[in-house]
């Protein structure tokens, strides 16, 4: 089976080529990683590669209640504790790196915090709070030159404190219609400027934080996620779609980058994405190309047998099945999740599914 095939990436070499997809769980706690989450990754361990879920890189980058950062000593001290865990278990764990721009709310922040984004376009419905509940998303202030060279920094110093923390890398996430994204994508990006307007100028933020992450930790330890046709977060399908994901694979190549990885949530209900622009991508890219996208065993072992992926991520069957590895290679049958607990802050529905083994 192709799945349970080795795979190098970089200069690691994983066990599987199964990687176990991001995935916000809210349970961090004043948003530093802790106990609970040490056993929920450490469980996860065989997996060939765990991504783990968004990291803020700076107390603006927080958006949704309970997620964790990568910017302060504790935190780097409690995502020690993870890698530490998985490492033991013989596990490779990339962490994401997650500024989520205009999807945030004061109620959600540190005091002194500005919610920022490439243009001042608000997020149509609302976004939930510990505080308060649900609360409209407010308007985002429109980042300046200096904003946006600050915070790119913050992905840099974001990304050395996950070395630091053990981390074998990060993943860079330009999807989901989280700020590289917003950069990317026409509905969020309205600017005149060198960041706005042309692919190339709109691809610029995303190219720029790839290369500065790449030169501050290796090219061989960083990643990036890519959504095209993706329409989370009142993101929209434009005109050039094909042509802008084209024109990010090959300078994203160009920087050798660990892996590309595509999202696909069509089996969720959001529009197909194209065989054709994830095989333009990949060919453009010319390295390792993470397929997902509700895959199951045997869709995944069909698009690595057919070369549309090196690696394949599941996300929600990681949920409900920590031995998901384990039943895999033995034929189990799998654990329904249960989506009313994807995002609370207890241990229900995040240490209490039954392993098989």
């Amino acid at each position: 089976m192709n799945i349970f095939k080795t795979h190098k990436l970089g200069n690691i070499e994983l066990k599987n080529r199964i990687v176990m997809a991001p995935m916000t769980r809210s349970r961090a706690l004043n948003n530093i990683p802790n106990d609970l989450m040490v056993t929920y990754y450490e469980e996860r361990a065989d997996a060939g590669l765990i991504i783990t879920e968004g990291t803020a890189p700076s107390p603006n980058g927080l958006g949704y209640a309970r997620i964790p950062g990568i910017y302060s000593d504790r935190q780097k001290e409690g995502w020690e504790k993870i890698t530490k865990a998985v490492h033991a278990k013989g596990g490779k764990i990339f962490l994401q790196i997650m500024h989520t721009g205009r999807v945030s709310h004061a109620l959600n922040m540190e005091e002194g915090t500005k919610v920022l984004a490439p243009s001042a376009v608000a997020l149509r419905g609302e976004m939930y709070t510990d505080i308060d509940g649900m609360k409209p998303y407010p308007v985002p202030k429109e980042m300046t030159l200096n904003d946006i060279e600050r915070t790119q920094q913050d992905y840099v110093q974001a990304a050395k404190n996950a070395i630091e923390a053990d981390f074998d890398g990060v993943e860079i996430h330009g999807a989901n219609g989280y700020l590289v994204d917003q950069f990317i994508n026409t509905a969020t990006n309205k600017r005149t400027d060198a960041y706005g307007s042309s692919i190339e100028n709109r691809s610029k933020f995303a190219i720029e934080v790839s290369k500065k992450v790449a030169d501050a930790i290796g090219a061989e330890r960083t990643g990036i996620r890519l959504s095209p046709y993706g329409v989370f977060n009142d993101m929209e399908i434009f005109d050039t779609v094909d042509e802008t994901y084209e024109y990010l694979a090959t300078a994203l190549g160009k920087l050798k980058l660990a892996y590309i990885h595509i999202v696909d949530h069509s089996s969720q209900g959001a529009p197909e994405v194209p065989q054709h622009i994830k095989d333009t991508i990949k060919t453009a890219f010319n390295g390792t190309f993470i397929a997902s996208g509700g895959l199951n065993f045997e869709k995944a072992e069909t698009v690595l047998k057919e070369d549309k992926g090196d690696l394949v991520a599941f996300g929600v069957p990681f949920i409900s099945n920590p031995d998901l590895v384990y039943r895999m290679k033995n034929n189990i049958a799998l654990n329904a999740a249960d989506p009313t607990t994807f995002f609370t802050a207890s241990t229900e529905g995040y240490l209490d599914y039954p392993m098989a083994n």
